[in-house]
Order: structure tokens, then C-alpha cells, then sequence
């Protein structure tokens, strides 16, 4: 590898620090403003969508992002390499928000697919190159990790802010081309850096040459369907019900992942102590995939809340709603260290909690945020407006939930997975993030003004809901954590 060092890292780490930085400006700059745009009416640029469309879309776009990062992660792996998967999907990702910078229904809709495709190449490929930077592992290689993470971080708190304001307070094409101007200059930077990344991910494995045949055509031809599928949905030779396409994804989901872990419990040749270790990793999916339904209400019916019922007035001057969405990075940046820091002062003193009990921690907090909610809901009840102190209680209390679940999950698969299957494993946990965005963005749809007066009644179903599954966690954190042999620690 170059001998060139960043701050004491590898001098590649600053390329796909700042490409990552970039890609997550423009990815939640573009998510802050995407319920708001589509709820708004058209005379003000909006699509003039209900409440319960609009964030069925949004749970579907965000959930395939999720689940597009497993065959992305495969082109790279058998046909372009990581460096290859990185520069295209940066480009596709571009391409698809000036698309939607263009003032029309249909290149809205366009604009997200393409998205949603370069994310999916991008998204798991710049992080495997991360780890391609450390190929004697250790802490260093932890290190750089965390400093990736805050990359991604800044740039998740600095999209919102830019992107938000020109949304709001310009029109909302405005703020999706600034969402590409910020993918744009990702992509300037990893092109003019990229040689600090020497050899790494510059080639795919190893493959016969018509094996690599193959892969080139199950790619075109999967990539010509969607084509298909987007030009007659487009030309109106069928009709796409957001909300009943979001429902039924969400059955197929779950369908997938049950018949992948009987699969691998009854098919796959495991020994008893990795079949009880896939035995953890379903319940923790099951965990995981309820936390996200809840956590990933940030970007749609908290939106809501902030932009109708939040008092945003600051000296005569009205803040834009979506610039509370930069609330949660910001508390990542603030408490990541610390947490991390806690971790490894509990487990010096063989104090650390199980990965079990770390997941109930998680969901009892987020439960917390939404009691918090639940309490202001009484107050808009009253036709009053509350203050942003509601929602940022709430962010801090599902940040903190976060660092406790989000993490450590994937630390986890990578310790149970069975060696030969971790790739498979790490796409199923992609899978309950997918399943958490479908539902929640179906849960956001019953949030709508029309629905006001159910509003305490739902945010108390979902502390119920949540917090139950997080007390039943901590019920059965003990015996499932022993299920494999010891406690699942964080790495």
C-alpha cells in the first residue's frame, strides 16, 4: 500500500472519507425535503401526494436502497471491482438527482430509481475498500473505521442544513440539485485521490472468463427489466399503488428471510453450534427490523411533525422543518466516542452486556423517544404548536438507542455468521433494515392531518409495541446469548 498517511492513517482513507461525506450530503439532503416535497401542493412545486402515499413511497425508496446492496455488493465482487462499483454508482447517483431537479412528475420518479441503483453500488463497496486499506487488520483498522464513520456523519448533518434551506425557502428542485452538486464534488474528489488507494479494489475476483460472461448478461438482463418496469409504469400501461406495492413488499420480506433461515438451520450443513448461532442472528434480525420501523420515522412522519406542528420561529425568522434532520448526526458525532469508549471500560471489567441486552437497551430507548412524542401530541391536540425541544429530546433519546443496536448488530453477524456464509448473513441483515423502512414509512402514512385526533392513540400503540419487544429482549437476553456458548460482545 502508499506510505502516505492521513492523520495517521492510510492517506487513501481521506479519499473515501470525503467520497462517502459527499454521498451522505446528498443522500439525506435529498431524504430531509422528499416527504415534505411530495405532500406539498403542486402550485408550490410539490406533487400534492397524501400523507399515506407519500411515505409509502419514501419507505420504499429507503428500503431499496437497503436491499440494492446486495447485488451491488456482487457486481463488484465477480465483474467491476470495488473502485469501478464506486465511480459508477457516484455517477448514477448524480444523475439521478439533477433528474429530479427537473421540474416534472416523471423525472421525479426516475430520479429516485437512479438513486437508489448508484447507492446500491456505491454504498457497500466504499466500505469493503475501507478494509481493504488495513490488510493487517488490528486496531488501527477499528480505527479507521471510526474515522470513516464520522465522514459519514458530517455529511449527513451538513445535507439537511444546505439542501433543507433550498427546498424550503427556494423551491424544491433547488435543494435536490444541491444533493447532486455535493455527489458531484464527491466524485471530482475520489477521481483526482484515487491513486492514494494503490491497488486496492481495483480488480474483481478472480473468475473463468465465461463465468464473467454470464454475470455481464444476468446484469443487463436484470437492468433491461427494470427499464421495462419504469417505462410502463411511466406510460401508464399499469398502475403502481404505493402503499399496497409497499405492504406486499413487506410480505415478501419476511417471507424471504424466514425460508433463508430455515435454510441455513436445516440445509446448509451447520454444525450445532453455528445452527444456534444462526438461531441468534433471527432473533436479532426480528429485533432489529422493529427498531428500524420506528428509528426510520426521522425522515417521514417526524418531517411531518416538525414542518405542521413545531414552532420554528426564531426571532421572527421560521426555521426550515427539515434542518431538525441533521439533530441525529450531529448527536452521532457528539456521543459515537463515548459509547465506544463505554463499551471497552465495561469489558476491561467483564462488565459489558450481552449483544442481546445491548439490542433491548435500544429498543427501550427508542420506545422513550416516542413516549416523549406522545406526550407533546396532547398538546397539539389542544391546537397548540410545540417546541423543537419535543423532537430533539426525542432524536437524542433514538440516537442513543442507535449506538446501542446499530453497531453492535453488525459486529455480531460478522462473529455468528458461519465463515462460509457471512456474505449471505450480512445480505439478510441488510434485509430487517430494508423490512424496518417498508413499515415504518407504512406506520408514518396513519400520522396525517386528517388523522389528527388518533394521533396519541397511535404513538402510545408504538411505545407499547416497542417497549414490549425490547422487554421481552432483556427477558431473553440471558438464554440467548447462551445459545452461542457466551455473550455476544461487541468487537
Amino acid at each position: 500500500m502508499p506510505s502516505a498517511t492521513w492523520f495517521g492513517q492510510p492517506r487513501g482513507l481521506a479519499t473515501l472519507f470525503f467520497t462517502e461525506m459527499w454521498e451522505r450530503f446528498s443522500y439525506y439532503g435529498m431524504r430531509a425535503i422528499l416527504v415534505l416535497a411530495m405532500v406539498a401542493a403542486v402550485e408550490t412545486g410539490g406533487l400534492g401526494l397524501d400523507d399515506a402515499t407519500a411515505t409509502a413511497i419514501y419507505g420504499l425508496y429507503t428500503a431499496a436502497v437497503y436491499l440494492l446492496a446486495v447485488p451491488g455488493g456482487w457486481v463488484a465482487d465477480r465483474i467491476i471491482g470495488q473502485r469501478q462499483a464506486i465511480w459508477y454508482g457516484g455517477i448514477v447517483i448524480t444523475l439521478g438527482h439533477f433528474t429530479m431537479a427537473v421540474p416534472a412528475v416523471p423525472t421525479f420518479y426516475v430520479g429516485l430509481v437512479l438513486i437508489v441503483i448508484g447507492t446500491g453500488l456505491l454504498k457497500p463497496n466504499i466500505s469493503t475498500l475501507v478494509g481493504e486499506l488495513y490488510p493487517q487488520g488490528g486496531a488501527r483498522r477499528d480505527a479507521g473505521f471510526s474515522v470513516f464513520y464520522m465522514g459519514i456523519n458530517i455529511g449527513a448533518f451538513l445535507g439537511p442544513l444546505i439542501c433543507g434551506w433550498l427546498g424550503e425557502k427556494v423551491n424544491w428542485h433547488a435543494g435536490f440539485a444541491a444533493a447532486g452538486v455535493g455527489m458531484l464534488l464527491g466524485l471530482a474528489q475520489f477521481h483526482l485521490t484515487g491513486r492514494h488507494l494503490g491497488m486496492a479494489g481495483q480488480h474483481p475476483s478472480p473468475e473463468a472468463p465465461a463465468a464473467r460472461r454470464r454475470d455481464y448478461i444476468a446484469v443487463w438482463a436484470g437492468l433491461a427489466l427494470l427499464l421495462a418496469m419504469v417505462l410502463s409504469a411511466l406510460g401508464g400501461w399499469w398502475v403502481i399503488d404505493p402503499v399496497r406495492l409497499a405492504q406486499h413488499a413487506v410480505g415478501v420480506i419476511i417471507g424471504g428471510a424466514a425460508l433463508f433461515f430455515l435454510w441455513a438451520m436445516l440445509f446448509a450443513g451447520l454444525d450445532g453450534l453455528e445452527k444456534r448461532r444462526v438461531g441468534v442472528i433471527a432473533v436479532l434480525f426480528v429485533a432489529s427490523a422493529v427498531f428500524w420501523s420506528g428509528f426510520e420515522q426521522a425522515g417521514s412522519s417526524f418531517n411531518l411533525f416538525a414542518e405542521r406542528y413545531t414552532d420554528r420561529m426564531i426571532f421572527g425568522w421560521e426555521m426550515p422543518a427539515s434542518w431538525l434532520q441533521s439533530v441525529n448526526p450531529l448527536f452521532i458525532i457528539l456521543f459515537a466516542p463515548m459509547f465506544a469508549a463505554l463499551w471497552v471500560h465495561l469489558a476491561r471489567r467483564n462488565l459489558a452486556p450481552s449483544t442481546p441486552l445491548k439490542f433491548a437497551l435500544g429498543l427501550l430507548q427508542l420506545a422513550a423517544g416516542f413516549a416523549v412524542l406522545w406526550v407533546a401530541s396532547h398538546a397539539v391536540m389542544a391546537g397548540d404548536k410545540v417546541l423543537p425541544t419535543w423532537l430533539i429530546l426525542t432524536y437524542l433519546l433514538h440516537t442513543t438507542g442507535e449506538l446501542c443496536l446499530s453497531p453492535v448488530g453488525l459486529s455480531a453477524v460478522t462473529q455468528l455468521a458461519p465463515r462460509r456464509m457471512v456474505g449471505q448473513m450480512m445480505g439478510a441483515w441488510f434485509m430487517a433494515t430494508a423490512l424496518g423502512n417498508l413499515i415504518g414509512g407504512l406506520i408514518a402514512g396513519h400520522f396525517g392531518q386528517e388523522a389528527l385526533a388518533q394521533m396519541p392513540a397511535r404513538l402510545a400503540t408504538i411505545v407499547w409495541v416497542v417497549g414490549g419487544t425490547g422487554l421481552l429482549m432483556l427477558l431473553l437476553a440471558r438464554p440467548v446469548a447462551r445459545l452461542a456458548r457466551s455473550p455476544v460482545e461487541e468487537s
